[in-house]
């Protein structure tokens, strides 16, 4: 066995003993899918299974023949993102437009680091969007201070159990339902088998610790010369928690009790022991052994991805649509460097991300959910609510939740995994498996208004004051401790 075929059958063997202990095993929600058997070959049993009229159910909420006017923003595509992926977005709202001719659309896509930031300013104003989809962090705040109208799945003619429970905690604040989840994220680890074979580790086996992930990249850099682990440590840029706090929960830490089945946010953590030993795990690789990129401090996933395609990386956390970035950079590539980056995409490879010393294994549960503003806040003072919903409607459905999900998530809508689409996903898209696996170890962000600024600003704060010797990792620790009472305990941002 070789290739795609070896691949699926180690990470089948690794997810098989993972998934005993899964965190979503039950669940109070009926779900539309048995999340209790969820695996790959639940997921590969259950995909094409079922059909779904999108343009009929969408049309029983807001008639297609309704006439009316929609500003919307949503995150939109980056960079680095695969062509497929802008593909799928541009096919959306030409699917929309042909839906409900009669709805005048007026779009805007905008970065992740940015739409926060000028959502704010734009509410301030009085000149926000009638409908945004936010990260999964975002909305809490804007529901917290009255921005958002309350919205739930059966406004649109879906259901709660169509969505995953977490997606679903992340939509509500105060017992109030202010949104729907539009696609739910969660990453893997990634390898360069062939650097892990010439470092003298095995290859087809990943650091099944995070202790193991400091080992690994320390026999890396020693033996090799590169760097071994893409540590992510940007401030103010959401890839740096999305990669962080894994590792915090994975050791037993938190910001709170959110890794808890029954989290209370009443007790800060960051300050805990095995927090602050979670913080230390980086510090050794950044500054004990060097052993990760020197520019990690600036550094987003994207800037991982050159020196990985280029042999110079060995291990890193993310989505499925990091394999088709990587085709599409090899296929840019000419010469020696061509060479260079087909043996790396021939040695890819995806597991589970690693466990704590006690086997604890976490991811975040992220992804986005769309919501809609409230008429006062508003350009024009009115919000267009039958517009909002027909949008609404198509975005979260089966097909387009899994359309726009396509490299880089799972479908919002839990039906998104029946559909003939996921199927072909399953069969075009390598090691998407293991990322969808990974699911049952989601954990999401504080469902807390101060979330954004903890996660975006607090936590890489934290990482930056320990890394770059400004603090030591226990006065980092403490002192972001400290910030998260004082924001937390003072009503918020």
């Amino acid at each position: 066995m070789s290739g795609l075929g070896l691949d699926r059958a180690i990470a089948r063997g690794v997810i098989a003993a993972a998934l005993a202990t899964s965190l979503l095993a039950s669940t109070a929600f009926a779900q539309s899918v048995d999340v209790s058997k969820w695996s790959p070959e639940y997921v590969r049993s259950i995909a094409g299974t079922e059909t779904f009229d999108t343009v009929g159910h969408c049309n029983s909420i807001t008639p297609t023949d309704y006439k009316g006017k929609l500003t919307f923003w949503y995150q939109g595509i980056f960079e680095a993102d695969p062509q497929i992926m802008r593909d799928n977005y541009r096919d959306f709202f030409a699917a929309f437009r042909a839906t409900y001719p009669g709805i005048e659309l007026v779009e805007q896509g905008i970065t992740y680091n940015e739409l926060l930031d000028k959502f704010r300013t734009a509410l301030l104003g009085n000149s926000a969007p009638m409908a945004i989809r936010l990260q999964i962090l975002g909305g809490t705040e804007f529901a917290s201070k009255g921005y958002l109208e309350e919205l739930k799945p059966e406004d649109v003619g879906y259901a709660a159990a169509d969505f995953w429970p977490g997606a679903m905690k992340a939509v509500t604040w105060d017992g109030v339902t202010y949104g729907i989840p539009t696609n739910n994220e969660t990453m893997a680890f990634i390898w360069n088998a062939d650097i892990f074979e010439r470092a003298g580790l095995d290859p087809n086996n990943p650091p099944a610790t995070w202790d193991d992930v400091v080992t690994y990249s320390k026999q890396i850099k020693d033996k090799l010369g590169i760097a071994g682990y893409g540590l992510v440590a940007k401030q103010n840029a959401g890839n740096t928690p999305y990669r962080f706090m894994p590792q915090l929960w994975a050791y037993g830490g938190g910001v709170f009790d959110e890794a808890d089945p029954s989290p209370t946010y009443s007790e800060v953590r960051l300050d805990s022991p095995e927090s602050k030993r979670a913080l230390q795990a980086s510090y050794d690789m950044y500054v004990r052994d060097k052993s990760v990129p020197t520019s990690a401090l600036t550094n987003t996933q994207g800037e991982n991805q050159a020196p990985f395609i280029s042999g110079q990386l060995g291990m890193m956390i993310s989505h499925p649509s990091e394999y088709a970035r990587m085709v599409e950079l090899a296929s840019q590539a000419t010469g020696s460097d061509k060479e260079v980056a087909d043996k790396v995409l021939e040695n890819m490879r995806y597991g589970l991300i690693p466990t704590g010393p006690d086997g604890k294994r976490a991811v975040v549960f992220g992804g986005s959910n769309i919501h809609i503003v409230k008429s006062e806040f508003v350009d024009g003072g009115k919000v267009d609510e039958p517009a909002a919903k027909a949008l609404i409607c198509m975005w979260t459905s089966p097909e387009w939740s899994l359309k726009l999900a396509w490299a880089g998530s799972n479908p919002g809508n839990l039906g998104g995994f029946k559909t003939e689409w996921m199927k072909q996903r399953l069969d075009s898209i390598k090691f998407l498996d293991i990322t969808t696996s990974m699911l049952t170890n989601g954990i999401p962000f504080p469902a807390l208004p101060e979330a954004p600024e903890i996660m975006n600003i607090i936590i890489p704060d934290m990482m930056q004051n320990a890394l770059t010797g400004t603090m030591t990792v226990d006065q980092a620790a403490e002192d972001a401790a400290n910030k998260v009472r004082t924001l937390h305990g003072g009503g918020g941002i």
